[in-house]
């Protein structure tokens, strides 16, 4: 039973914090070292963090003013010991098995970095009925990333400690956007890369106090400027590959044009307003023409190219409905 070393970075977490804590500490794979690193958060987060260290001696508990999630991630991947690395989110939880679940990807694939490409959320609890393993190559991992036709995120997912660290693998990007390049260059330095269907994640979208909820135009232009750093960075370097970072680009000028709306802010962004737009109308032959996108999907692309403006709209109009309605604890 190899070491597995789940990292979590927290900040203003105390609310979630104990259903966390105690999924990752029942998990069914017991050889974990557990770091829980404590952004400087300004709540009670620190003292319960210390307070499990005190009940479970896996958990070691790093204190550090706060620098943002990227920072303290990175600190978690320099201190890590295990064979293999985590990343958790700190409002989230884990199902019983996900650990045993990930190790048993990478055990029966032989890979360097395994996922899933189903999660469970606040809004969504049915399991996924039909589960297989399948195996796939850097590139086909990194499109699936990209399109994204996984959750995007480091955390349904677990790396070799040995493929992040000789390929300099972290959290050096922006905020925003930094868990997608994150787990986009793993996929193509990867021997290959092992999928699941199974959702063994829970991730929470009704936590009033993060980026999802809580607008803000810098989460989109950091992410537009990571995903425009990946497709100059790709290690594959294929027009599949490309195409793939192509749509992402598109989607993150519809994401920017979103959260200006969303936040009331046209008349203090009105050249970044106009840009969006104009990319937004620019980009949509190509992205409709290369994109690895179904029928129904391209149908909903020419819907949002011609009715950028509308559609972002209706967007904000439904997330706030859904967030409404989700009580989740």
């Amino acid at each position: 039973m190899e070491k597995v070393s789940a990292i979590v970075a927290i900040y203003k977490s105390e609310k979630f914090l104990p259903k966390l804590l105690n999924s990752i500490i029942n998990q069914t794979w017991c050889n974990l070292e557990i770091l829980l690193i404590d952004d400087g958060s300004p709540d009670n987060s620190g003292n319960i963090c210390d307070e499990y260290a005190k009940k479970d001696r896996r958990i070691r508990v790093i204190h550090k003013k706060n620098g943002g999630a990227c920072e303290a991630r990175n600190v978690g991947l320099k201190e890590a010991t295990g064979d293999y690395i985590l990343i958790i989110d700190g409002d989230d939880w884990l199902e019983k098995d996900y650990v045993e679940y990930l190790m048993n990807l990478i055990h029966q694939t032989g890979a360097e970095m395994a996922m899933t490409d189903h999660i469970f959320t606040t809004r969504d609890r049915e399991q996924v009925k039909n589960d297989k393993i399948e195996i796939l190559t850097p590139e086909e991992a990194f499109c699936s990333i990209i399109y994204p036709k996984i959750p995007i995120g480091p955390w349904n997912k677990i790396y070799k400690t040995s493929l992040l660290r000789e390929n300099n693998i972290d959290f050096n990007r922006p905020w925003s956007g930094e868990g997608l390049y994150f787990s986009a260059m793993a996929a193509q330095f990867s021997n290959c890369v092992g999928l699941g269907h199974k959702k063994i994640y829970d991730y929470r979208l009704n936590n009033t106090s993060s980026g999802l909820t809580n607008y803000n135009i810098l989460m989109g232009t950091n992410a537009l400027e990571n995903i425009k750093y990946i497709k100059n960075h790709r290690i594959v370097e294929t027009k599949r590959t490309e195409y793939a970072c192509n749509w992402h680009i598109w989607k993150n000028y519809g994401y920017i044009l979103f959260l200006i709306i969303a936040t009331d802010s046209k008349s203090e962004h009105i050249n970044l307003y106009k840009d969006c737009i104009y990319n937004i109308r620019l980009r949509l032959l190509s992205v409709l023409i290369h994109s690895e996108m179904g029928p129904k999907s391209k149908i909903k692309i020419i819907i949002k190219g011609l009715f950028p403006v509308i559609c972002a709209r209706k967007e904000l109009k439904k997330q706030k409905t859904e967030l409404l309605k989700d009580t989740m604890e």
